[in-house]
């Protein structure tokens, strides 16, 4: 009877046993795979603001104007692979003024319509871009003033970092040239070419 129990109690045991061996084996470096959390996606439309610096020179004039500019921005991605593609439109309020006497030429405004391509690592995505500029610039001297909207182009990069599913941030160079038009003012030609330093943010819908 004694050796019919131990017997049973041996069996129990070494049933036991693979299983205890199995859970062994769950320690670290033996742990089950958990598939990787899903990689950011940058598709779909976004709305965003934006701050930063705006300096360049006016031709065919001595001023430079430069100030702080600040705008709203938004646009559309599409993604396929680690190649991410799409369109931004942006409208800005501008500081940028010089006064050169007896010349004043302000940019209190512009915008752009760029087309981006950019490579994305997970949730950082570093791009390109390029488009349509447009903007408004006043000569003043003497008391007189004049008004004109400036056509023009764009080309610049940038870098966009995704913080979480909805926020994003970003800092963007744009390198910005305004053709030159006629000022009855200044009797000449002038036009603008600048160079802009911002930092956005992008909210994804």
């Amino acid at each position: 009877m004694k050796k019919t129990l131990l017997g049973a109690i041996l069996a129990i045991l070494l049933a036991a046993a693979p299983g205890q061996a199995n859970a062994a084996d769950l320690q670290p470096g033996y742990q089950t795979y958990a598939p990787p959390p899903p990689a950011f996606r940058w598709t779909g439309p976004y709305l965003g603001a934006n701050i930063g610096y705006l300096g360049g020179s006016m031709s065919n004039n001595p001023t430079e104007p430069s100030g702080v500019v600040g705008g709203l921005q938004a646009g559309w991605n599409w993604q396929n692979g680690n190649f991410v593609f799409g369109g931004e439109a942006d409208i800005n309020l501008s500081g940028a003024e010089d006064v050169f006497a007896p010349w004043k030429f302000s940019n209190p405004w512009f915008g752009t319509v760029r087309g981006r391509l950019g490579l994305a690592y997970n949730n950082i995505l570093f791009y390109g871009t390029g488009g349509l500029a447009f903007g408004g610039f006043e000569a003043e001297t003497f008391g007189m003033s004049e008004s004109k909207t400036h056509l023009g182009w764009t080309v610049g990069a940038g870098v966009e970092f995704a913080l979480n599913p909805a926020w994003s941030a970003k800092i963007e160079y744009l390198y910005l040239n305004y053709a030159d038009r006629a000022y009855s003012l200044t009797g000449t030609d002038n036009g603008f070419d600048g160079n802009l330093v911002r930092f956005g943010v992008n909210y994804r819908f």
